[in-house]
């Protein structure tokens, strides 16, 4: 039978909690609007042929060869990444034919990745019943164990549980979840620096042994330590370690904390305190952790000295891709306007810019709606 189905899973942007995540800390991000959809039809040659439309480029591997196929350093290799995690969970790869397109940004922070991964895990699994945890799981291991990048799980997750309206705090030790209602009278607007400095790949690994290093110091004065998570900024401060590990801890242990004070100032609709707290956020990055850049410095000072923007920070892994604004929406149109003429003017690049509406999470597309998984 020669049916064709289509399946979608949203990019996210993070609204605060940069680099908790393999920290198993707290993360609160949105899925977006912004989505890949991979539209699938059986194969009767018995391949996985894959055709991404941004690439204009196709590549085909037979079924029986999946298991065996190694890192390429290419965009498939996310799509051999999640269905060898499938294969190794015991389900069967198809012949199929995947289309792939995608409006998610690459090198954004937008999670263009997570977006292709999910989607791949829902195309290959063409509505056989899966557990959605377990699904964000393997694709986060899609990602770490075959495109070699050691990530944690907050883009795969919010691409399969995102929520219409709401943001989701994810716990990423318990990995349970609540929505948090966002006030109704704030824009959240993204805008893409359109550079991804080349350092970011190595550094992100750097970074991850940094704050592996720096559990280790603490944990030799404070035992009950397991990871940055359990860890305060006073036993930050009290432990002896290099300077630079020192700041990398301080970030993650502040950030987690911010993660909190932002969720009850959202539920509080007190939008100045959720607007400093992305600030700080941002110079705890650009100082402590070291992760941005020129470009995206100049986004946040630029958009913190507009009326009507309650703050800015970088969102993403870093060294480039987006910032995320909080914005009153009688400011949105002079917010756009004048970030775009400041940054033409000072680098002559006209960045993206996106207003960002929380979205649901992965699924099926059916007469132009979308159909997830139950929880």
């Amino acid at each position: 039978m020669n049916r064709t189905r289509t399946f979608r899973a949203p990019g996210r942007v993070n609204l605060i909690g940069e680099h908790t995540d393999y920290n198993l800390g707290f993360v609160l991000p949105i899925a977006l609007d912004l989505a890949t959809y991979i539209e699938t039809s059986p194969a009767e040659d018995g391949r996985l042929r894959m055709y991404s439309e941004q690439h204009h480029e196709e590549r085909s591997f037979a079924v029986q060869d999946i298991g065996r196929l190694t890192r390429q350093k290419h965009w498939s290799d996310y799509v051999i990444g999640v269905a060898q995690q499938l294969l190794a969970q015991g389900v069967s790869i198809q012949p199929l034919s995947l289309r792939i397109r995608s409006n998610v940004p690459e090198g954004s922070g937008l999670s263009s990745s997570a977006a292709l991964e999910v989607s791949t895990a829902f195309a290959l699994l063409q509505g056989r019943p899966f557990d959605k945890l377990e699904i964000a799981k393997l694709c986060q291991r899609a990602e770490t164990d075959f495109v070699g990048m050691p990530c944690g799980i907050m883009d795969q997750y919010v691409s399969v549980f995102g929520r219409d309206h709401a943001a989701i705090c994810i716990d990423c030790r318990s990995l349970e979840n609540k929505a948090v209602e966002l006030p109704q009278d704030v824009e959240i607007i993204a805008v893409n620096s359109m550079v991804k400095h080349e350092l970011g790949a190595s550094a992100y690994s750097t970074r991850v042994e940094e704050c592996a290093l720096a559990v280790k110091a603490i944990r030799e004065r404070f035992p009950e330590v397991k990871s940055l998570r359990d860890a305060n900024p006073a036993e930050v401060e009290k432990t002896e370690m290099p300077r630079t590990v020192k700041r990398r801890a301080r970030h993650v242990v502040t950030e987690n904390a911010r993660v909190q004070l932002f969720v009850h100032a959202a539920e509080r609709g007190e939008l100045d305190r959720m607007g400093e707290l992305f600030t700080e956020s941002h110079r705890s990055m650009q100082h402590d952790y070291e992760i941005t850049c020129d470009e995206v410095d100049f986004l946040v000072d630029t958009a913190i000295g507009i009326h009507g923007c309650y703050g800015a920070r970088m969102t993403g892994g870093g060294f480039g891709g987006c910032t995320v604004n909080l914005v009153d929406p009688a400011a949105a149109g002079h917010f756009e306007q004048y970030v775009r003429e400041r940054y033409r003017e000072r680098f002559d690049i006209d960045p993206a810019i996106f207003r960002c509406v929380p979205a649901a999470g992965a699924g099926e597309v059916t007469s132009g709606a979308v159909t997830t998984i139950p929880a």
